[in-house]
């Protein structure tokens, strides 16, 4: 019998997990995309792309697709999904996993922040602003016009005031490229939120240029099983629905 795997996906993480489990005996993997960007890296899996409808949507596809599990592989600061995830799976008694890379823990010229409303009120007047806070993540600055931004994202940021330009790059990015970058600009602050995992070379940049660094801390998750590691991921599915190594 062929288990079913719903993995909500959009990490790096979802990516090397669907590849990890793309050839293993006894599962089907569907990934699923919020289709947020126009041009998304997407997994080795068959792959679906668009919203549910909310919770009850999602608890609809899952009874509908015989879904025996669920990963939770979405973005750290994702804020419906997870719990949409929750209650769809509660609502189908089908086993959920949220798969939440670890955040980075705080160093020297870091400002902790509880969301973006603390990030803009914490610049001071005249900062020179590097924003990484994804498209999603501008207009909230935008009331600043005493702040100088430039504003990185993947995709298009749109029309933007006289004080703040856009930058479209896709990561991962180097410590040279990151202070090349933040020099030019002559950035005083850098602001990110904590979305964890391997690319640091804005902190590390910002760090060694004596930057004070705005974290955004992550959302509240529901509670549940959770995972920080593929490897892990994958031990928790072995458990639940069983399959050959």
């Amino acid at each position: 019998m062929t288990a079913r795997v719903l993995l909500l996906a959009g990490t790096n993480e979802a990516r090397v997990l669907a590849g990890r489990l793309w050839d293993m005996p006894g599962l089907k993997v569907i990934a699923s995309l919020a289709g947020l960007t126009d041009a998304p890296r997407l997994p080795v899996a068959e792959t679906r792309i668009g919203g549910f409808g909310g919770a009850d949507g999602l608890a609809v596809y899952i009874a509908n697709h015989g879904i025996d599990a669920v990963i939770d592989a979405t973005h750290p600061f994702a804020r419906r999904m997870p719990w949409n995830a929750m209650a769809a799976c509660d609502a189908t008694g089908v086993p959920r996993l949220r798969l939440l890379r670890p955040a980075w823990e705080k160093r020297p010229g870091w400002r902790n922040v509880a969301d973006l409303a603390e990030a803009v009120a914490a610049l001071p007047s005249g900062a020179r602003v590097l924003l990484t806070t994804g498209r999603g993540g501008i207009a909230p600055f935008l009331c600043r016009p005493d702040l100088r931004i430039v504003a990185r994202s993947i995709e298009p940021a749109g029309p933007l005031p006289p004080n703040a330009v856009s930058i479209e790059e896709r990561p991962p990015f180097s410590l040279a490229s990151e202070v090349a970058l933040m020099s030019s600009h002559r950035i005083t602050d850098l602001v990110s939120k904590n979305s964890g995992g391997s690319g640091t070379a804005k902190l590390d940049a910002a760090e060694k240029l004596g930057i004070t660094t705005v974290m955004i801390a992550r959302p509240a998750q529901p509670a549940g099983d959770c995972a920080e590691t593929v490897e892990d991921a994958v031990a928790w599915l072995r458990e639940i629905v069983g399959f050959a190594r």
